[in-house]
């Protein structure tokens, strides 16, 4: 099983790598998107440092969604993911790895650049610590939860809006506790501690959870 999540897992980042386009055009949509809220809000250094953690969660959750929708999509219409559904390894543990691959792809680096975006907010070194610490326990999160709406839209026409409807009432909670860890440790870094605990959970479950439910939701989708 181990060689087989790490042969789909190696496929999906070959093939996004040959693709590169996709792949910075979410990444760049998460710049321009925090880069750009200063110019709307204005340049004061308290209005800026207290809609940071806010601006970059909702930047990261609509990058994390731009994604979403070519998870399943290729396979499917090469037939691949058919095969997949005949191997005898479980299929939950198959997505687990498309899963993994497509956080790689987008969410990695969005925490990799968050010092750089937090500077832009005047955050603290504290804020900008918790705040990637937040975003790497959060968007795996996010691509998990993400995988079961992907899976459950897979082939339909305007699948993208609904797929939409369908997961952001689900990354709320995420989004929520995600920019109040960054928030309150401006006050200090050990008030943070329950918005992680919560995180940690959300990450916990959804672990457990996801893979099994975008695995019966892609043999719905498929029959």
């Amino acid at each position: 099983m181990g060689r087989a999540f790490l042969s789909i897992l190696r496929r999906d980042i070959t093939l996004a790598m040959r693709r590169r386009t996709d792949v910075l055009t979410t990444l760049f949509f998460f710049v321009i998107v925090v880069s750009l809220f200063p110019f709307g809000v204005g340049s004061e250094r308290e209005v800026l440092r207290m809609l940071g953690p806010g601006v970059v969660w909702v930047a990261a959750l609509l990058a994390s969604m731009l994604a979403l929708e070519r998870l399943f999509a290729a396979d499917y219409e090469d037939g691949t993911l058919e095969q997949l559904l005949l191997t005898r390894q479980p299929l939950s543990l198959l997505v687990l790895a498309k899963v993994l691959a497509h956080w790689l792809l987008t969410g990695l680096p969005v925490v990799l650049i968050a010092p750089l975006i937090g500077m832009q907010y005047y955050l603290s070194e504290t804020a900008i610590l918790v705040m990637m610490l937040a975003l790497l326990v959060g968007t795996p999160v996010l691509s998990l939860i993400g995988a079961i709406g992907a899976a459950l839209t897979l082939g339909l026409r305007g699948g993208g809006i609904l797929l939409s409807l369908l997961i952001l009432p689900l990354y709320v909670p995420v989004l929520v506790y995600g920019a109040g860890a960054v928030t309150v440790s401006s006050v200090a870094a050990t008030e943070s501690q329950p918005y992680f605990y919560l995180l940690g959970a959300f990450l916990v479950l959804s672990l457990m959870f996801a893979p099994l439910a975008s695995a019966a939701a892609l043999r719905i989708s498929l029959e």
